[in-house]
């Protein structure tokens, strides 16, 4: 692979790429013989046509232009690394002729890559410190989140109030028909836990052990299933028992029974301990990120409206990946929050772009300062994910070299260092200091990334 790169105005790049007519060739054997698997020809066995015998069949040219589509996804990311580009966004891609029988194969793209930034003061930036301190009342909540969890349910003989468990049979009709997934034997349900749809729980209120109810609701216009949403149904529900939840005392043998602890003093020392300790990561992780937005103010950084945008899409479309092992798609997930796919992309504009500023910013301290990436502290770095794929180190370093990625993870490490080194020097304020310190030496606020909103569980 041979590579020319070309600046273009607004951090864009064009890259020549040509593939040697060696790979082109071991490319068309390959897709040769694949087309072979499947071939049927007299006097042939199936997948055991020769390759002169396929190409003579398909042609050359049909056969290379497999070849190419089959290889070309690969022979872009090989472009990337030899280029030694930061890609954002996708590629214009354009490619050239079919070679002829021992010629190279040429393409072209352009893409958006990082921007360059101009470094401010860098050092010694004057930034809050959350407090790491974890106050009574957060205790106070995980002792009563541990009760929650402790309780049991007792049969009561009464009627059922907002709180209580009522055990029900059902049976959901729309048109004095029964309609899937609308009837139920024995099902549990928290009144006042917001799961059903709406009425439903509320009907129920004041209901005992033994009565019969109508139900006449009505599915939200929103409902996720498009035959239900909006229609009227009824239900008839049979009240078997009514359950109320019984929480314990809190004393010393509440904190024996739920943790092990001899006293309930005790058992508040952990809580306030691990409480403490989470408190303190998520305050050196709220310090670190102000360091760097404090520095990243103090740069300049020109990020074109193209990157913003393409870096939002990048974000857009990870965070529909997280949300495809939930069984969320995004047809469902845009139903469920309300609004559009542009809106969620204009939401997702300041994270990117602050992202892409802080990743230019961090290339940058790594250039002033000089910083590099030895083999010791690659083989460092690789400690904990070869423990956990129960291979050495070395061998892992081996694995990430052949797939191209080994110089990606030394950036990572030097831009981790980078991000240490301004955070050593960084000068933590309590909030009294921070309202004084001068307006170019305060981090921005930090932009909101959008997030999915948490939605009741859609059926009755």
């Amino acid at each position: 692979m041979k590579t020319t790169v070309t600046e273009l105005e607004g951090s864009r790049v064009r890259v020549e790429a040509e593939v040697s007519a060696g790979a082109i060739e071991t490319a068309l054997n390959k897709a040769t013989k694949a087309l072979g698997k499947d071939l049927r020809m007299p006097g042939f066995r199936k997948g055991k046509v020769p390759p002169p015998v396929v190409l003579q069949r398909f042609g050359r040219e049909v056969v290379l232009d497999e070849a190419v589509r089959a290889s070309l996804n690969a022979w872009y990311a090989d472009a990337l690394r030899d280029s030694a580009i930061h890609p954002i966004g996708d590629p214009e891609l354009k490619l050239e002729d079919l070679p002829g029988a021992g010629e190279p194969l040429s393409f072209s793209f352009e893409i958006g890559v990082r921007p360059t930034a101009t470094l401010g003061d860098y050092k010694g930036v004057a930034v809050e410190k959350p407090s790491s301190a974890p106050d009574d009342g957060a205790v106070d909540a995980e002792l009563e989140t541990l009760r929650e969890r402790q309780a049991r349910l007792d049969t009561v003989e009464e009627a059922a109030a907002d709180g209580d468990f009522v055990v029900v049979d059902y049976a959901g009709s729309i048109d004095g028909e029964l309609f899937e997934g609308g009837q139920a034997r024995d099902q549990m349900i928290e009144l006042g836990g917001g799961r059903l749809i709406p009425g439903f729980e509320e009907g129920l209120i004041g209901a005992a052990a033994g009565d019969e109810r109508t139900l006449e609701l009505t599915f939200p216009d929103d409902y996720p299933q498009p035959d239900l949403a909006g229609k009227a149904t009824q239900f008839e529900v049979s009240v078997k028992e009514v359950k109320r939840k019984q929480l314990a005392d809190l004393d010393d043998a509440f904190a024996e029974q739920a943790a092990g602890f001899d006293t309930l003093a005790e058992l508040r020392e952990d809580i306030t301990a691990k409480l403490t300790e989470d408190a303190e990561r998520q305050a050196e992780a709220g310090f670190r990120e102000a360091v760097l937005d404090a520095v990243v103010a103090n740069a300049t950084v020109e990020v074109p409206e193209p990157l913003v945008e393409a870096r939002a899409r990048e974000l857009w479309d990870r965070m529909l990946h997280s949300l495809s092992h939930q069984g969320i798609n995004k047809e469902l997930y845009l139903q469920i929050s309300g609004r559009t796919e542009e809106d969620l992309l204009g939401e997702a504009k300041p994270d990117a772009e602050q992202g892409i500023k802080r990743e230019a910013v961090l290339v940058a301290v790594v250039a002033a300062e000089s910083l590099v990436a030895a083999d010791g502290d690659v083989l460092d770095a690789l400690q904990a994910p070869a423990a956990r794929e129960n291979i050495a180190p070395e061998k892992l370093r081996e694995q990430l070299e052949k797939a191209g990625r080994l110089e990606e993870l030394r950036e990572d490490i030097v831009q981790q260092r980078a991000l240490d080194l301004i955070v050593e020097q960084a000068k933590p304020l309590d909030a009294a200091e921070e309202k004084a310190a001068p307006a170019k030496k305060r981090a921005p606020s930090k932009a909101k990334a959008a997030k999915p909103k948490a939605t009741s569980e859609p059926k009755a």
